[in-house]
């Protein structure tokens, strides 16, 4: 008898809603952040309560017509197209998710919504504003924050996954049963 292998189940209605969620509160929290600095702090100027911190961080009102980190200074428009096709990207990706990868949607949830709030600020003002000054590092905002961190996890769930395949062929390898199914690659 020929078994079909089961296909991946497709994101549902609570799979979008949890996408939909982390991208509107990565867009929320850098956009108040952001508003925060700008009514603040003067362009270029700095401020830290704790004097102890200041040597290493401190907050720094930036003006950034740049990509990431202000490299390719005045390139907005090309930026917002990028952000636009990756956006499409990630919604297609997530499309082809199965059920159970939470953690991949978490992920793609931070980079979407990264990326999309550096385009609020580029299509309401022409440039990102960016504030976390952390020394001999480019300054940088809370949506470069999630979409760098949306790549850790990606990365740490395709080690987490190329792991559990290592540990399954190893296991078929020895002629030991493989490991057990509720052990899922995604959490």
């Amino acid at each position: 008898m020929i078994t079909v292998p089961e296909q991946p189940e497709k994101p549902r209605l609570r799979h979008w809603l949890f996408l939909l969620l982390v991208v509107i509160c990565t867009i929320v929290v850098d956009q108040i952040t952001k508003a925060y600095v700008a009514a603040h702090l003067d362009p270029y100027e700095s401020w830290m309560p704790l004097s102890f911190i200041e040597p290493v961080f401190r907050l720094t009102h930036i003006h950034n017509t740049g990509a990431a980190f202000g490299l390719f200074p005045d390139g907005g428009m090309v930026f917002i197209v990028i952000a636009v096709v990756v956006s499409a990207v990630i919604m297609y990706y997530h499309r082809e998710l199965p059920a159970n990868a939470w953690l991949v949607r978490l992920a793609l949830g931070l980079q979407l919504g990264g990326a999309l709030g550096n385009v609020v600020d580029r299509l309401r003002q022409g440039y990102v504003v960016d504030f976390f000054n952390v020394e001999l590092w480019p300054v940088f905002n809370v949506a470069d924050s999630c979409i760098v961190l949306g790549v850790a996890l990606l990365a740490f769930e395709m080690l987490r996954e190329e792991w559990r395949a290592n540990r399954q062929k190893q296991s078929e390898d020895n002629g030991e049963a493989p490991p057990d199914a509720s052990e899922e690659v995604y959490s």
